[in-house]
């Protein structure tokens, strides 16, 4: 009798302790944390129906699955960092826990829905190496409200920070930028020599992407020539070029080049002609079957020329393939 009274009591401690962890960690926190709505924050009741009902289409597909939303410290090129204020109108939230796929807390406003509408009928057309699914079954009303969701995600977050560096290498471009002025033309003349040496059989001579060795890469290399790449600043160039691209080729040029190298390679890099024809996310898709019209893509993505052989057996609106 002693010895049940003895693993009651045991049983009863362990009980109470589990509940006081529950209640501290989480409960109390639920009730005395009430952070106000950020300026980033939306109410979905107040805006258009179509992008509530998206947001339910997000729900329904799963999209949390792969898609988070929430940025943090150690995210790199993602946007500014959140604040619990920012999802005060969240219920229930769809921050997603994996990162199968890329974060989507700033895509609002960086591609055109006709961007968005390729991307989801065919997602390797736009994104070659892509592992998403095709949403091509979605009617054309599901879409069209998915896609105005999207496009509210971050789209009143301040956007400049975007297009810098990590603070680290803004601080650390401010003292080495005296080493070289990337602004001049002998520096980008420099800067060419190494760039032929180590970049262009990747990027290309023109910097377009498309070096001989691009064609055995699943993830390609960038294009230099969009506008996207126009509107970096110098110290975005320079931990760009000192970091490399994670899940890529492209190695970490600070293991082998000096900073006042990179900076040469930076002045080069600002040189690039822009080519107006391949801006960033232009691909004039509003129709399933223009996927089937290399014309309508941009031009970064004319190698992918047979696109209706991959989709072909899929009717765009006519429910989910089996």
């Amino acid at each position: 009798m002693e010895k049940r009274l003895n693993y009651l009591v045991a049983g009863a401690y362990i009980a109470l302790v589990f509940v006081t962890i529950i209640v501290v960690t989480v409960y109390l926190p639920y009730l005395k944390f009430q952070p106000e709505a950020s300026e980033v924050a939306t109410n979905y009741e107040q805006e258009d129906p179509a992008v509530l009902r998206g947001r339910n289409v997000y729900r329904r597909e799963g999209c949390f699955y792969c898609h988070t939303q929430f940025v943090r410290y150690q995210d790199r090129e993602t946007g500014e960092m959140v604040a619990a204020g920012d999802y005060v109108h969240e219920t229930p939230h769809v921050l997603g826990t994996e990162r199968t796929g890329p974060d989507l807390s700033n895509i609002g406003g960086k591609y055109p829905d006709s961007w968005h509408w390729a991307h989801h009928v065919n997602p390797r057309a736009v994104k070659p190496g892509s592992i998403m699914p095709s949403f091509s079954y979605l009617s054309h009303d599901d879409m069209s409200d998915l896609i105005a969701y999207l496009q509210t995600l971050g789209a009143k977050r301040k956007q400049p920070h975007w297009i810098n560096g990590p603070q680290e290498y803004r601080d650390k471009y401010h003292v080495i930028s005296e080493l070289v002025d990337v602004d001049s033309s002998a520096a980008a003349n420099a800067g060419r020599g190494i760039y032929m040496q180590n970049c262009a059989v990747c990027h290309g001579v023109q910097g377009k992407g498309n070096g001989p060795v691009s064609a055995t890469m699943a993830k390609k290399p960038a294009n230099f020539t969009r506008p996207y790449y126009a509107a970096y600043s110098n110290d975005m160039w320079y931990w760009r070029v000192a970091e490399g691209v994670a899940g890529t080729r492209m190695p970490r040029w600070k293991k082998s080049l000096s900073d006042e190298d990179m900076l040469y390679l930076v002045a080069f890099l600002k040189t690039l002609p822009n080519d107006g024809s391949a801006a960033a996310g232009e691909v004039e898709v509003t129709e399933f079957s223009q996927l089937d019209d290399p014309n309508k893509l941009d031009d970064n993505y004319k190698y992918i020329e047979n696109l209706g052989a991959d989709h072909g057996a899929y009717q765009y609106g006519g429910g989910r393939p089996h």
